[in-house]
């Protein structure tokens, strides 16, 4: 009996703005200047952001957070792609991305200093809170598009996760959900080589992330995670076939954590720091600026006024955040369930008993 093979498979790579800034013609999404501006505003304002938190949090005035320098491509790339009807379904490393969607600032500061009431969200937009639980996000994203496919809306889900992510039985088990059902979902892998100090040829033997999407039966593409228009294009059209009914789309951006895990990471512990240096010669703001000045639409004058539009709005947000806030105890019991449930607000009364009677305890020493 021959052997013989019973299906072959390849894996794509795309890359459509290199390190020089140089556009490949033939697979330029071909966005107006306009949309390339706003995309660098975005992902200028996610760094300064994240560099001015970081410092807060060495003063002593910001929580522990996770930092998203270097990934600002990956991450509002696919932002830029999505509608206001498409459901946004976060990790906890996409600053980015969720200010692009609405999510203010201020919000996300109050959550990473311990405020619980920072993780609630503007009424108005289909976006989902931080999800801290590594991968759990993922099933969340494929029950939310589910029910969009139920509800025949013409609308889909991207929900973000890291490359240590991608070896959690919660990704891989909402991949195959999304795979069976064929649910309108996007799941984007930020593969920025590091699941905190595990690099990422330790923590999986297989050769891309992206090939994941084959075992589950439906496509999954590689991207240069840094390359802005890359991760545009890509998830413009997974969303399209998404939205027409052609199921679930897996991409792997490939791109590189510039910074620590979290502000209680010291990376200089198990990474080299010449791989750090050569990571940062690939940085996709560098990048993108450099195609706006070749294009003519960027100069010296504008990126000062840029900056300085960007630091106003982050002190504004830091002032903000350094004001007195009244703390709600029981904020936690707030969002679990659309309708509260009676055992819930047993619950909640309860809590809210022992908080006066310890604070009565302490009133009388």
């Amino acid at each position: 009996m021959p052997l013989k093979d019973a299906a072959r498979f390849a894996v794509s790579h795309l890359q459509v703005l290199d390190e020089q800034g140089r556009v490949d013609e033939k697979l330029d999404p071909k966005l107006p200047d306009a949309d390339l501006v706003k995309l660098y505003e975005a992902m200028t304002l996610a760094r300064e952001a994240d560099q001015r938190m970081l410092k807060l949090q060495r003063q002593g005035r910001m929580g522990t957070f996770p930092l998203s320098t270097g990934q600002e491509a990956a991450v509002c790339g696919v932002a830029f792609a999505m509608r206001e009807q498409d459901w946004f379904v976060p990790s906890y490393r996409e600053l980015g991305a969720m200010l692009m969607r609405g999510y203010p600032l201020l919000q996300y500061m109050r959550y990473w200093n311990g405020y619980e009431e920072g993780n609630t969200l503007p009424e108005k937009g289909r976006n989902l809170p931080i999800a801290a639980i590594v991968g759990s996000q993922a099933l969340h994203a494929v029950g939310v598009a589910y029910a969009t496919r139920l509800r025949r809306e013409p609308a889909a889900v991207v929900t973000y996760f890291g490359d240590g992510a991608s070896s959690e039985g919660d990704v891989l088990e909402a991949m195959n959900f999304a795979g069976v059902w064929q649910a309108p979902v996007v799941f984007v892998c930020m593969n920025n080589q590091w699941a905190i100090s595990l690099p990422r040829e330790a923590q999986t033997r297989a050769e891309t992330i992206a090939q994941k999407a084959i075992a589950f039966g439906f496509e999954g593409i590689q991207v240069d995670g840094n390359d802005v228009l890359a991760v545009y294009k890509a998830t413009n059209a997974a969303l399209e076939r998404a939205r027409a009914g052609g199921g679930p789309t897996l991409i792997e951006a490939i791109t590189y954590r510039l910074m620590m895990h979290t502000t209680a990471d010291d990376p200089k512990r198990y990474r080299p720091e010449d791989e750090v240096a050569e990571e940062w010669k690939k940085d996709p703001l560098a990048r993108l600026k450099t195609l706006l000045e070749r294009r003519g639409i960027w100069n010296d004058d504008l990126q000062g006024g840029l900056e300085a539009k960007a630091r106003r709005a982050v002190e504004e947000a830091v002032a903000a955040l350094e004001e007195p806030y009244p703390i709600k105890p029981d904020a936690a019991f707030d969002h679990v369930f659309a309708q509260p449930t009676d055992d819930l607000e047993a619950q909640r009364a309860e809590f809210l008993a022992e908080v006066h009677r310890a604070a009565g305890e302490a009133s009388h020493g």
